[in-house]
């Protein structure tokens, strides 16, 4: 298609990590491997949770639904990124590229909204026990699922409504290891300030789940500084390491993407920080969940237990 003397762009090319023909193999075996143990994680996460009655709780069930999103979130972004390591022109099509950026954009959101909630259903457990079954009944746990997904599904639309209103008919490489938003609206030819809208949104969400987060925690500290004994103390806030684990690596990481992105800081770098939260965390959170939870631990040996005598 001929718009004016500039062809328009049908396909994008993924520049990826790095095309060092050393690096490549190493990175490709590595990526492979923790794209399998992320999906092997969260799958077993999803799974436990379903087949163990001690964990039909509102916690858990933010927390399956917390590995589904991280399946999502990695399956949006890994593959491609695996394939440039293995190809040396990894193309994708606008719509495609268009793709995955929404859905990377659903996932990371509901990630966002589902760790509030998280933090949500810990202060009320911790600092108002006897209403725990009013304030986290099935009603209230379904309309916060709804809200991340709606959450995600909105922020996901004003990305997509600046980036559609774009023309792209110069240069197709996109210098990062999948379609994210700054790279296309750098390669466009339209001067629209289409950052801001959208930047304005996201913000917004990191912004308002980070201070519910924060103001939870904050209460659910003066809550256990009250209490008499070490042990009781230690025993109320024990559950929360894990999320606030969870949440320091997600918030710290996307923090630094999406906020110091105008610094000085080289395209490689924030690539790099990218890995981390598209990535790596994904992986994480099931290790982080289960090896720092003793509710989950005692689910996965009676499961592993009633798997093995059933053989």
């Amino acid at each position: 298609m001929e718009s004016g003397n500039h062809t328009m762009v049908t396909e994008f090319i993924i520049l990826g990590l790095t095309k060092n023909p050393t690096l490549c193999p190493i990175l490709f075996v590595v990526f492979l491997g923790i794209y399998v143990a992320t999906m092997l994680g969260n799958i077993s996460i999803i799974m436990l949770i379903q087949r163990s009655p001690q964990l039909h709780t509102p916690m858990y069930l933010f927390l399956s639904h917390l590995a589904f999103v991280d399946i999502g979130y990695s399956t949006s972004v890994t593959p491609i990124m695996i394939v440039t390591f293995l190809k040396e022109r990894t193309t994708i099509p606008v719509a495609g590229c268009i793709a995955q950026l929404g859905s990377d954009i659903i996932y990371g959101t509901a990630e966002c909204f589902l760790l509030a909630a998280m933090a949500y259903d810990h202060y009320v457990a911790i600092c108002s026990p006897l209403l725990y079954p009013i304030h986290m009944s099935p009603r209230v746990c379904i309309i916060l699922l709804v809200v991340s997904y709606l959450g995600g599904c909105v922020n996901a639309s004003s990305f997509l409504g600046c980036l559609l209103s774009l023309t792209f008919c110069g240069p197709n490489k996109i210098s990062h290891f999948f379609c994210d938003f700054p790279p296309l609206v750098k390669l466009s030819c339209t001067i629209f300030m289409a950052e801001i809208s959208p930047a304005i949104l996201a913000g917004s969400i990191i912004v308002l789940t980070l201070f519910i987060i924060v103001v939870s925690y904050l209460y659910i500290l003066y809550s256990t500084l009250k209490m008499r004994s070490t042990k009781e103390r230690h025993k109320a806030f024990s559950p929360c390491t894990s999320h606030l684990t969870a949440v320091t690596l997600f918030y710290g990481t996307v923090t630094f993407v999406y906020i110091i992105r105008k610094s000085s800081c080289s395209p490689d770098h924030m690539k790099v920080v990218s890995v981390v939260y598209t990535v790596v965390i994904p992986m994480l959170n099931p290790l982080i969940y289960s090896l720092r939870n003793k509710e989950v631990k005692a689910a996965l040996r009676k499961w592993v237990a009633r798997t093995h005598w059933s053989c």
